[in-house]
């Protein structure tokens, strides 16, 4: 039913409006008696339990951060079956983000261009949703995915980060540093050795007891991956999170003329399925057998996510299925992964 939705409705649809409007549809799968009538068909097996992080996560598979950037439907999220939710992009700041449209569909690759910005209400608004949601949804395993204000200059992104780490690693599961966005200006440069070195340490200090990861863009060479991830082993991080999306345009089937008329913006999607492999396993190589892999990027099926988890991902985000797949996609990768 839903790809005749997506194929006669929402594809017409403006992308960022049809996303806005489904968030209080899947809100209200959150509220009983919704919630418990979702989770009848959504939820995992038991048997898809992962420990990692310090945590038990019902699936090993969750959704990925720009999803829910301000912490809105984590409890719908959870009762369509999602292992984990990782809220976010989050600023200290309140930001609109960039100018609109700045979301398109390239549905010939089942992928999407977004230059989106890292709009959202802020970290003070996002911690207030978090204590709710602590008291209301106390079985959600949330990440917090934090990221650079757009008015605070580079050389100034240390004090931003741990501005908001202070803020909402009490409240998270796990927080995530995102420096490879490449939707916010001189962002990707904090990934660079010599400047990512101290903004680990700063904000790992201001996250106490949260378990710490930082996320990479996966158009790093495999020599600066393996040397952000033997960084973050030394930093005494948790986990690496691979990847974010790409600046690549290689290998589409959508015309040339609507990828350039999309403009500039980060990738995501199925295009990534291989890189994605790839990125995972230089990081693997890189670590420790225990240390926690989050693996990101062309995730489609069950298929998909158990190709990461034997390639070593400890868990497996998505994000860009959901708009082709539906509200009932982390209900086909459990029963798909229970069936394997």
């Amino acid at each position: 039913m839903y790809p005749l939705l997506f194929r006669h409705v929402l594809s017409r649809l403006d992308p960022e409006f049809a996303h806005h409007a489904a968030i209080p549809v899947i809100r209200l799968l959150g509220m009983r008696p919704f919630a418990w009538a979702a989770r009848a068909v959504t939820a995992p097996d038991a048997s898809q339990q992962v420990r990692a992080l310090g945590l038990t996560f019902p699936s090993p598979f969750g959704v990925a951060a720009g999803f829910d950037k301000n912490a809105v439907m984590v409890r719908g999220l959870d009762a369509l079956g999602f292992g984990h939710i990782e809220v976010g992009t989050i600023t200290a700041i309140p930001q609109d983000g960039n100018p609109k449209p700045r979301l398109f569909r390239l549905v010939l690759d089942r992928a999407v261009i977004n230059r989106m910005g890292f709009n959202n209400a802020g970290a003070d608004a996002a911690a207030k949703r978090l204590r709710r949601l602590r008291r209301r949804a106390p079985r959600a395993v949330i990440g917090v995915n934090i990221g650079k204000s757009r008015v605070v200059e580079v050389e100034d992104a240390v004090a931003d980060y741990v501005a908001s780490a202070t803020r909402l690693a009490p409240l998270a599961d796990y927080l995530a540093i995102n420096v490879s966005s490449p939707n916010t200006p001189g962002l990707r440069g904090l990934q660079a050795v010599e400047t990512l070195a101290p903004l680990l340490r700063a904000v790992k200090d201001a996250a106490g007891s949260t378990p710490l990861l930082v996320k990479i863009a996966p158009d790093l060479s495999d020599d600066e991956i393996t040397a952000i991830a033997r960084l973050a082993v030394a930093e005494g991080l948790d986990g690496i999170i691979a990847h974010n999306t790409t600046i690549s345009r290689e290998g589409l089937h959508t015309a040339a003329s609507v990828v350039e008329a999309a403009g500039a913006g980060g990738l995501s999607g199925a295009p990534l399925k291989q890189r994605s492999l790839e990125v995972l396993a230089v990081v693997r190589a890189a670590v420790p057998d225990d240390f926690c892999v989050i693996a990101v990027g062309g995730v489609e099926t069950a298929e998909d996510v158990r190709l990461r988890l034997d390639a070593g991902a400890t868990l497996v985000q998505g994000y860009t299925a959901f708009l082709y797949r539906g509200p009932l996609w982390g209900r086909q990768i459990n029963r798909g992964l229970r069936a394997r």
